[in-house]
């Protein structure tokens, strides 16, 4: 499962998401010294279930899963993968043209 986000500036929208969570206004992910994205909850259910790689193309922005030292289950993809696009919407809404998830692991998705 992959987030794809077009956009005409994604190396621009990913420099804007780092910055957001540095400065506080995003509270709900971090990111690592790779610079992958996880997401930290109040709760901690969720963090270090997965990481979010992000990788720039013409256009596109591209996060690919990258599994903890276990294997990512079907719930922690789906929770991240949609949080993330939620987070998006929330904060990027007029960066981007669209943002959507693949079903099944593709490209760069590590699930294991």
């Amino acid at each position: 499962m992959a987030v794809i986000v077009t956009t005409e500036n994604p190396q621009g929208l990913l420099d804007s998401i780092y910055a957001a969570i540095d400065e506080g206004s995003i509270k709900t992910w971090s990111y690592d010294d790779d610079r992958d994205f996880s997401h930290d909850t109040a709760d901690e259910q969720w963090v270090g279930e997965a990481w979010l790689r992000p990788t720039i193309a013409d256009g596109v922005l591209m996060l690919n899963v990258i599994p903890p030292k276990k294997t990512v289950t079907m719930e922690a993809y789906a929770v991240y993968h949609g949080r993330f696009i939620e987070m998006l919407l929330a904060h990027f809404d007029d960066d981007f043209s669209e943002a959507f998830a693949t079903a099944q692991a593709s490209g760069e998705d590590r699930i294991n």
